[in-house]
C-alpha cells in the first residue's frame, strides 16, 4: 500500500524506495542511450568499414566501391609501363629497317622514355585527391565508431562494490559523457563525417566521369548533386516533422557549431572536462535528486525524490540543484500543481483528498526547505521559469509557501 513518505534523517535512508525508483529509472534512461547509440555504430560499421569478416558480405559497402574506383584512377598519376615499351619497339624496327635498306642513317639511341617526362594532368590528380579524401573520411567514421563502441562497453560495464558505489559510479560516468558531448559526437558527427565522404566521393565520381566522357559526366552530375541540395533543403526548413535526422544539414540549419550554446543544455557540461574535481557524495545526491524530478513522470518517483530533498542539508549541494534551470522550472510546477498525478498511483485505496493533502504538504515542505538552505540573499530572485507561463518566484515567495504548507494554509 502507497503512502505519503516521511522525510529521511539521511538522504536515501527511506527503506529504499527512492533509491528503487531512481534505480528503475537511470537503467530505463541508459539503456535508451546505449541501445540507440549501439545502433547507429552499427550501421556506421556496417557501412564503411573496408575488411571486416564479421559484416560480410554487407561489410565494405562504400569503402569497397570507393577502393574500387581508386584502383582505376591511381595507375593514371605514374606512366604507363607500355608506352615505353613502344618507344623502344619503335627504335628497335628503325633501326632494323636501315639495316635491311642499307641505310647509314642515325637514329638516336638516347631519346628519352616517355616515363621519364609523364607528369599528369591536374584533372586526375584531384580526382585521385578526391576519392583518397572520402576514403579517409569513412576509415576516420569507422575508426570513431569502433572507439564508441568500446565506449559504450565500458558504459554499461557494472563496477565491484555494493548499489551504492555502483549507482554513484554509473552516475559519475553519465556526468562525464555529459562533459565530454559523447552522445552528440556519436548521433551527430559520425554520420557528418560519413556523409562528408559521400559528398566528396560524389564529386570526385562526376569529376572522373567527365574526365571518361563529358556526356555522361552531364547525365549523372545534374540529378545527384540536385537530389542531395534538395533533401538537405527541406530537411533545413521542416526539420521538426522530416521522419529523419541529418547532422550536416541540422549544423547548417542553426548556423554554426558553438560549444558554449551546445554546453548549455547540460548543466553539468564544463567548456573544458579536463579543469574540474571530483563530485561530491551530496553533490552527486543532488544530481540525483535533479536528474529524479526533471526527467520522471511517474507520481512515485517524484514525491521519494522531493521526500529525500528535506534530507539535504549542505547549502553548496542544496545551491547546486537550484541553480539548474531545468529544475527550477519543473518543481515549479510540482509545487503550483501537487496534486497532478497523484490518481496513477498504484496501492493506494484511500481518499484520494487526503492523498492530495500529504502530497501538498510534502512539495511546500520541501519548497520552504530549498528557500532556507540556498547559499544566496533573500532578495536574489532566480527564476523558477518565465517559460510556459510559469511564474517566477523569490526565494522569499518559496519560503512563504512551504512555511504555508507546514501549516496547512493554501499559498495564494
Amino acid at each position: 500500500m502507497f503512502e505519503i513518505p516521511n522525510p529521511p534523517e539521511e538522504f536515501g535512508q527511506d527503506g529504499g524506495k527512492f533509491y528503487r525508483c531512481y534505480d528503475d529509472l537511470a537503467k530505463e534512461i541508459d539503456d535508451d542511450m546505449t541501445s540507440g547509440l549501439k545502433e547507429q555504430l552499427d550501421g556506421i560499421l556496417i557501412f564503411p568499414v573496408p575488411f571486416n569478416a564479421r559484416f560480410t558480405p554487407q561489410a565494405g559497402l562504400f569503402a569497397t566501391v570507393n577502393t574500387a574506383f581508386l584502383a582505376l584512377t591511381i595507375p593514371l598519376l605514374s606512366a604507363d609501363p607500355a608506352d615505353d615499351n613502344k618507344a623502344l619497339l619503335a627504335q628497335n624496327n628503325a633501326l632494323l629497317m636501315q639495316l635491311v635498306l642499307g641505310r647509314n642513317d642515325t637514329v638516336p639511341a638516347d631519346s628519352p622514355l616517355p616515363s621519364t617526362t609523364f607528369s599528369p594532368s591536374r584533372d586526375i590528380f584531384t580526382i585521385n585527391a578526391l576519392f583518397a579524401l572520402s576514403l579517409t573520411f569513412a576509415i576516420m567514421s569507422s575508426f570513431l565508431a569502433v572507439l564508441g563502441r568500446q565506449w559504450l562497453v565500458y558504459y554499461r560495464k557494472r563496477g565491484g562494490g555494493g548499489p551504492d558505489r555502483q549507482r554513484w559510479e554509473q552516475l559519475k560516468r553519465f556526468l562525464g559523457a555529459e562533459r565530454w558531448r559523447l552522445e552528440a559526437i556519436l548521433e551527430d558527427l559520425l554520420p557528418s563525417l560519413l556523409q562528408t565522404g559521400l559528398i566528396i566521393f560524389c564529386i570526385s565520381l562526376i569529376l572522373y566521369l567527365r574526365h571518361l566522357s563529358p556526356a555522361i559526366s552531364k547525365i549523372v552530375g545534374i540529378p545527384l548533386p540536385l537530389s542531395h541540395l534538395l533533401v538537405w533543403a527541406f530537411h533545413s526548413l521542416y526539420w521538426t516533422v522530416m521522419p529523419m535526422k541529418l547532422a550536416i544539414s541540422s549544423w547548417a540549419s542553426s548556423g554554426v557549431w558553438d560549444w558554449d550554446e551546445a554546453t548549455a543544455d547540460f548543466p553539468h557540461a564544463t567548456p573544458d572536462p579536463l579543469k574540474r574535481e571530483e563530485e561530491s557524495l551530496e553533490s552527486l545526491q543532488a544530481i540525483a535528486l535533479r536528474r529524479a524530478i526533471c526527467t520522471s513522470d511517474d507520481p512515485a518517483t517524484l514525491i521519494h525524490a522531493t521526500a529525500n530533498i528535506l534530507s539535504i542539508r549542505s547549502p553548496d549541494a542544496m545551491t547546486q540543484l537550484w541553480k539548474d534551470d531545468a529544475f527550477q522550472e519543473r518543481f515549479s510546477q510540482l509545487v503550483q500543481n501537487p496534486s497532478n498525478g497523484i490518481l496513477q498511483l498504484r496501492g493506494y485505496n484511500g481518499d484520494p483528498k487526503d492523498l492530495a493533502e500529504g502530497c501538498r504538504r510534502l512539495y511546500y515542505s520541501a519548497a520552504g526547505h530549498i528557500a532556507l538552505n540556498v547559499d544566496c540573499g533573500w532578495k536574489l530572485r532566480l527564476k523558477c521559469g518565465r517559460r510556459n507561463g510559469i511564474h517566477t518566484r523569490s526565494i522569499y515567495d518559496l519560503a512563504v509557501i512551504g512555511i504555508s504548507g507546514i501549516w496547512g494554509f493554501a499559498p495564494s
